[in-house]
C-alpha cells in the first residue's frame, strides 16, 4: 500500500504555525514511508476565500521546502464529483430533503440549551420525503444505533455513539456541499490512506466515517495532533507575537530554524534537540507524538535560529540574507562588492535573526549619515586624526587588500605610533562603520574594501578636524 497523506487549509488568512505543523507531520509521514504527499485547498467557502489567502499558503510552503506531488487541488474545481455524491446518497437513503427553517431550528436549540441538553438537529423531517426546493437542504441520515470507534494513532481509541451525532447538513439550500461531505469525498477519492490533522476536527471524524461507511468507502487511518498554546496557556494567536508562517520570515527567521522548532513541539527522539531534514524523515513516528498541548515558546525559537545561524554552510543563508538587505534597500545581486559568504561568518555570532544581520550589515553598502554620538565622543579624541591619517596613507600604499595584511597594518600603526591597539582599531572602527560595534576590525576592512575605507577614513579626519 503506498502511503498518501495530505494538508487540506482553508484559504481564509494566513498560513498559521499550527498549519504549517500539520503540514509538516504530514509532509514527514509521506517521506518516511516513501509515500505521495498532496496539497488540497479547501475553498468552497466562497464568500472567505480569497486569492490572497492561497497565495500565502503557496509562499509558506514554498518557503518551508514542504513540496507535494501533484499539482495543488482546489475544491470549487471539484463541485459536479459532490453534487453526484449527495444524489447517490439521497438514492441509496442514506440522506434526505429538510425544510426546517433557521427560526425553528433557533427554537429547537433554545429549548435544548434550556432543558441542558446537547444542542442537535431532532429528524423532524428524516423519514417524511420531502420533496427538493429551494427551501430545502440534504442531511446525512446518521445511524441511530451503535458506535464509532477511532483508532487514532496519537490519541488513541475514541469512541462515540452515534446517537450523540445529529443528522448533519452536506448541502445548503443552493446545493452547495458542506466541509463534512467534501472532505469525505475527495479523501475517497485521492485514496488518502492517513489523516494527520489538528485535534479541533476530532468531532468531525465520526460524521465523515459514518459518509464513508454509507459510501462502502475504506477508512483511512487517523491521527488528531494536539493544539499549540501561548505562553500564558490560552490557544496560540496573534496577540502572542507573530503566528504567520511568512511573519516569521519577515521577522528573519530561517526556514530550517522554524522546521526544527515546529517538529520539536509534540513529538520527539529521544533529548535530541537539533535535527537536519534528513533526521526528521528518519526518525518521526506518529506513535512518538504527544497527545498533550504543547506550548509555543518564542525564546526557543531563536535560540535555534541562532544555532542554525551559526551552524549551517554559509551559502544556505545567503539567498535568505539577501532577501532581508532588499527590504532595508540593498540590492546584494546587483551590488557584488561585498562577499556574501564572508560577510554571514563576519556576522552570525551576534546575531540572532536575519533582519539583524541585514542592519549590521548596512554600511558596507550605504553610507551612514551621522556617528554615533557616544562612540565618536570616546574614539574622536585629540590625536585621532593623526591616527586614521596615518592609518589612510597606510592603507593608501598597501598592494594586498586582505585581512592579514590589514590586521598587520592596525598592529604596525599602534607599534609606531607607541599606542594601545585599541587608541587605533577603536577610531578607525567608527571612522568606517559609523559606530564602536562591528565584526573584528581586519574582516571588516576586508568586506568594506579600499575604496570605501580611503573615502571614510578621509571624511572622519574632516569630521574631527572640524569639531
Amino acid at each position: 500500500m503506498t502511503v498518501i497523506t495530505r494538508f487540506a487549509p482553508s484559504p481564509t488568512g494566513y498560513l498559521h504555525v499550527g498549519g504549517a505543523r500539520t503540514a509538516l507531520f504530514s509532509w514527514l509521514y509521506a517521506r518516511k514511508h516513501q509515500g505521495e504527499f498532496i496539497l488540497r485547498i479547501e475553498d468552497t467557502d466562497l464568500e472567505r476565500s480569497t486569492k490572497e489567502s492561497v497565495q500565502a499558503i503557496f509562499d509558506g510552503m514554498e518557503w518551508l521546502g514542504l513540496s507535494y506531488d501533484t499539482e495543488p487541488t482546489f475544491q470549487t474545481h471539484n463541485f459536479p464529483r459532490y453534487k453526484d455524491i449527495i444524489a447517490t446518497l439521497l438514492e441509496t437513503g442514506h440522506a434526505y430533503h429538510c425544510d426546517c427553517s433557521k427560526e425553528e431550528l433557533e427554537l429547537l436549540r433554545e429549548q435544548q440549551m434550556a432543558a441542558k441538553e446537547k444542542p442537535r438537529y431532532n429528524g423532524k423531517c428524516r423519514d417524511m420525503n420531502k420533496p427538493q426546493s429551494d427551501k430545502t437542504v440534504v442531511r446525512f441520515k446518521t445511524p441511530v444505533d451503535g458506535s464509532i470507534t477511532i483508532a487514532d494513532l496519537v490519541k488513541g481509541d475514541i469512541t462515540v455513539a452515534n446517537k450523540e451525532l445529529d443528522d448533519l447538513v452536506i448541502a445548503r439550500t443552493d446545493g452547495s456541499p458542506t466541509y463534512n461531505l467534501t472532505v469525505v469525498v475527495d479523501d475517497m477519492d485521492m485514496k488518502i490512506t492517513h489523516v494527520i490533522r489538528g485535534d479541533d476536527h476530532i468531532n468531525n471524524t465520526p460524521r465523515q466515517i459514518n459518509i464513508l461507511n454509507a459510501l462502502n468507502a475504506p477508512l483511512p487511518e487517523y491521527a488528531h495532533l494536539p493544539m499549540i498554546l501561548g505562553s500564558d496557556g490560552a490557544r496560540l494567536s496573534k496577540r502572542h507575537g507573530a503566528v504567520s508562517v511568512m511573519q516569521f520570515r519577515d521577522e528573519g527567521y530561517l526556514p530550517q530554524a522554524l522546521l526544527n522548532y515546529l517538529v520539536r513541539l509534540g513529538w520527539s527522539h529521544g533529548d535530541q534537540e537539533i535535527f537536519s531534514i534528513s533526521e526528521m524523515i528518519e526518525f518521526f513516528d506518529l506513535a512518538d507524538v504527544n497527545g498533550a498541548a504543547s506550548t509555543f515558546n518564542m525564546e526557543k525559537l531563536l535560540w535555534l535560529n541562532h544555532h542554525y545561524l551559526m551552524h549551517s554552510d554559509p551559502t544556505e543563508i545567503v539567498p535568505h540574507l539577501i532577501w532581508h538587505l532588499g527590504t532595508i534597500g540593498i540590492d546584494a545581486n546587483t551590488d557584488k562588492s561585498v562577499d556574501l559568504v564572508e560577510l554571514v561568518k563576519a556576522q552570525r555570532e551576534r546575531c540572532k535573526t536575519l533582519v539583524e544581520m541585514a542592519e549590521a550589515s548596512r554600511y558596507f553598502y550605504q553610507e551612514f549619515e551621522v556617528y554615533d554620538e557616544k562612540s565618536a565622543k570616546k574614539a574622536f579624541s585629540e590625536g585621532s586624526d593623526d591616527v586614521l591619517n596615518h592609518l589612510k596613507n597606510t592603507f593608501a600604499q598597501l598592494g594586498n587588500w586582505e585581512k592579514e595584511a590589514l590586521h598587520d597594518v592596525v598592529k604596525n600603526t599602534a607599534e609606531t605610533l607607541e599606542l594601545g591597539l585599541g587608541k587605533v582599531a577603536q577610531p578607525l572602527r567608527v571612522a568606517i562603520c559609523g559606530s564602536g560595534v562591528s565584526p573584528s576590525i581586519d574582516i571588516t576592512l576586508a568586506l568594506l574594501g579600499r575604496e570605501k575605507t580611503l573615502a571614510r577614513l578621509q571624511r572622519a579626519i574632516s569630521h574631527i578636524q572640524r569639531a
